[in-house]
């Protein structure tokens, strides 16, 4: 492993403490992070203006801050349980195997705001770069991706049904995530049992979605390879949704709101149909501006949706920047 040594005008490989490469990479981490700020307040201030300045200060003025606590808990063990179902994922089936340390570096720098390209990308980046051919490194992390949706989405599509059976929230928002998981499903294993194994022949043509179809048909054959593998995966994964809803409840509680669990798997499903590892800059702007209405939707009101989602996301987003750099640093120094 190593990278190409880095040329200036005039020939030559420059010194590995010169002035220029020592700040090269900080520009490149400093600028997406000033970027994703910017994006993230001017979201929140568009908000505000919307749901009432009043508003907004009267529930602050309110806080209950001892519902911080857990939710500084809950997002340490939502970085766990998706290490776990990482490592899972990569290793199984012949992969990669990697220092435990680089799983976590591994983790903590893809959910960092300075990856321009989101996390995915950044994922398949570190990939190749720690031993495993372009399209191995692809279908991987297609195949986290389908992790994370396998569990999210049947949630979803539960929580949907049993509002719907209550009459609890308005059909706009339940009944997409009642009918589409279960169509999204078959239609998947229709893929997978007819479509797929048909493939090979037109691959060079189709390369994303016979990608994505490989990504999809590794889950089970993670199971297959060894159970307890495939099991450690879901319930690293499972951890990590957990943690990540309940860091948003907490959140709301300490704006004095106490969402229905199953309106709140909803709004935080809506709010993250995109994950912000999926999302560029860890979905700042974007989850900053969405989620705070995907929340209004299930009833919330919006200065408490708000302020909640701000605070969700300094703890999911904000905190999380220097492990990432850590974590950073430590892939950089391994290549």
């Amino acid at each position: 492993m190593g990278r190409a040594p880095v040329e200036h005008v005039g020939g030559g490989e420059e010194p590995a403490g010169s002035p220029r490469r020592r700040s090269r990479p900080l520009v490149q981490i400093a600028l997406p992070i000033v970027i994703g700020f910017a994006l993230a307040l001017a979201a929140s201030i568009s908000i505000a203006w919307v749901a009432g300045f009043a508003q907004v200060g009267h529930r602050l003025a309110d806080l209950n801050w001892i519902w911080l606590l857990p939710a500084v808990a809950a997002e340490a063990l939502a970085y766990a349980g998706y290490t776990f179902a990482y490592r899972e994922v990569v290793r199984a089936d012949g992969g990669l195997e990697l220092p435990r340390l680089d799983w976590v570096a591994l983790v903590s720098s893809g959910f960092g705001l300075f990856v321009m390209r989101g996390g995915f990308a950044h994922d398949v980046k570190k990939l190749q770069e720690a031993g495993s051919d372009a399209r191995e490194a692809r279908v991987r992390v297609l195949a986290l991706g389908a992790l994370e949706y396998l569990l999210l989405a049947p949630a979803a599509c539960a929580c949907a049904v049993f509002l719907i059976a209550h009459d609890r929230l308005h059909g706009a928002l339940t009944w997409p995530w009642a009918i589409g998981v279960p169509a999204g499903f078959l239609a998947a294993g229709l893929v997978g049992l007819y479509v797929h194994p048909r493939l090979t022949a037109i691959r060079a043509n189709r390369q994303f979605v016979a990608e994505a179809l490989d990504g999809i048909a590794l889950l089970p054959r993670i199971a297959a390879d060894s159970l307890n593998r495939g099991l450690a995966a879901m319930l690293g994964m499972a951890i990590y949704w957990f943690s990540e809803i309940f860091m948003l409840w907490a959140t709301l509680k300490t704006f004095g709101d106490s969402p229905s669990i199953p309106a709140l798997v909803i709004g935080f499903a809506t709010g993250y149909a995109l994950t912000r590892r999926t999302l560029p800059l860890a979905g700042a702007g974007a989850a900053d501006a969405f989620l705070p209405f995907a929340l209004n939707w299930t009833g919330i009101a919006l200065a408490p949706a708000l302020l909640a989602v701000f605070a969700y996301r300094v703890f999911n987003a904000w905190l999380p920047v220097l492990p990432a750099l850590i974590g950073l640093r430590r892939l950089s120094a391994s290549d």
